[in-house]
């Protein structure tokens, strides 16, 4: 077997994660202000879609905490509905993202959240698996509840190696 492709993990920035999702977070100033002034509210900032035959649910996922380098070998997909990452803890992720090609996806990103940043990864976006890079990996997730199947996963015959970014 060949050895393992690599991709330097990025920051996670609105206009680098466009084409694949939404960035969730609480940067700049708020839209507006509400609660007597209390409270900024950053307003409507996911395009959550669930298609015709679903319904949004809110989940608690626990996932077991990675560490870089993370050898990424699996991808998958969800053609029925947008997916949100909301972390319940300050602790960074990594967030595994690919255009499509059709069928299969194309090459792999990899960007590394900031505290407090969360996604919403758009109807048909090729991603990596939850992948908290410390414990505990706690998240409320976003998604489409539905009986229509909603997963696609690909195997990747030449795996990839993602490191951080050099300091």
């Amino acid at each position: 077997m060949s050895a393992p492709r690599e991709i330097v993990a990025q920051a996670l920035t609105v206009a680098a994660f466009a084409p694949f999702g939404d960035l969730l977070d609480c940067a700049g100033a708020p839209d507006r202000l509400i609660n007597a002034g209390l409270c900024g509210r950053y307003h409507d900032r996911a395009r959550l879609d669930f298609g015709p035959e679903g319904r949004a649910g809110l989940s608690i996922f626990n996932a077991v905490p990675r560490e870089l380098p993370y050898l990424l070998d699996l991808l998958e997909r969800h053609p029925e509905g947008s997916q949100a990452f909301l972390p319940m803890t300050s602790n960074p992720f990594l967030v595994i993202v690919a255009p499509d090609l059709g069928d299969r996806p194309g090459v792999p990103q990899a960007f590394l959240t900031a505290p407090h940043q969360g996604i919403n990864l758009h109807r048909g976006t090729w991603h990596g698996v939850l992948t908290p890079l410390a414990g505990p990996g706690i998240f409320a997730v976003v998604d489409r509840i539905g009986t229509t199947p909603n997963l696609d996963e690909y195997t990747l015959d030449r795996p990839y190696m993602i490191r951080a970014q050099p300091a």
